[in-house]
């Protein structure tokens, strides 16, 4: 069983982020964290600031670990079909492995403070970038087509992030069948059409 304020600190972020996935961030209050814990409100404050610092927190640590898996992906000398397809498999299994964590910093980023959130905006630029990289590799190598890049990405992206909306742990399809779906789907859309008119 873990012990000590960084366990505590740990709880509570997992509570807050359940509750900022049911009922917005706006609408969820550091009382209600402090119920969902069993605990009084002021006993929070030894352990966090305020709401700002937990969706800071639930924010970067996602965007961390998808630029992580980005960056890795783009490290590896690999096609960029199979980069595409790792690429897709890493969102996937991330967004997958925590649904509350990745509703809030999906939903919920919007609400970050300045200047965090215009430090949270770089590193969502810079994961679209990672994409971006793939598909700049995949007309290189003459396999895709994609003349407005950013269009591409944010589309990829926008498919990969509502898995939030519908994914179910008991559903019929484990993340990386999601992933091998979407993947070939997303290709189909990329790749160079061998005939041309």
């Amino acid at each position: 069983m873990q012990t000590g304020s960084n366990s505590r600190k740990e709880q509570i972020i997992e509570s807050a982020a359940k509750l900022f996935r049911e009922k917005g961030f706006e609408a969820a209050s550091m009382r209600d964290i402090a119920a969902s814990l069993g605990i009084e409100a002021a006993s929070l404050y030894s352990h966090i600031k305020s709401k700002d610092e937990i969706l800071e927190t639930i924010c970067f640590s996602m965007a961390g670990k998808l630029l992580k898996a980005i960056d890795e992906v783009n490290d590896i000398y690999f096609n960029a079909e199979e980069k595409l397809g790792m690429a897709v498999k890493n969102h996937v299994e991330i967004v997958t492995g925590d649904m509350d964590a990745s509703s809030v910093f999906i939903r919920e980023w919007r609400r970050l403070k300045k200047p965090k959130l215009k430090e949270f905006i770089k590193l969502r630029n810079k994961y679209e970038e990672g994409f971006t990289q793939i598909l700049v590799n995949g007309e290189n190598e003459n396999v895709f087509e994609a003349p407005d890049k950013k269009f591409a990405v944010l589309t990829i992206l926008s498919a990969l992030n509502w898995i939030t909306e519908w994914y179910d742990p008991k559903g019929k399809m484990t993340p990386d069948e999601i992933a091998e779906h979407l993947t070939k789907f997303i290709l189909t859309g990329l790749r160079v059409k061998t005939l041309h008119s």
